[in-house]
């Protein structure tokens, strides 16, 4: 499916920024809703799915644990 999306788990990508983590979730909604930009009517939805992507892939990153890395990465505060 979102063959272009980006591994963002360290240490394939050891500094992953806000922009990357909304630019896949984008990614990632455009290819499920099949629009690359939604019609107004759809706005506030397309964009509430792209939040939702983003905050689930962050939290998917922080809470990963990575063999080999623990030294080199920040425990969450």
């Amino acid at each position: 499916m979102c063959r272009s999306i980006k591994t963002l788990r360290p240490p394939t990508t050891p500094e992953v920024t806000d922009e990357d983590i909304r630019a896949a979730a984008l990614q990632y909604v455009r290819k499920v809703s099949g629009f690359r930009a939604p019609a107004a009517h759809n706005r506030q939805v397309f964009d509430h799915a792209v939040d939702a992507v983003a905050a689930a892939t962050q939290e998917l990153l922080d809470s990963l644990q990575i063999r080999g890395s623990a030294a080199r990465r920040p425990t969450p505060s």
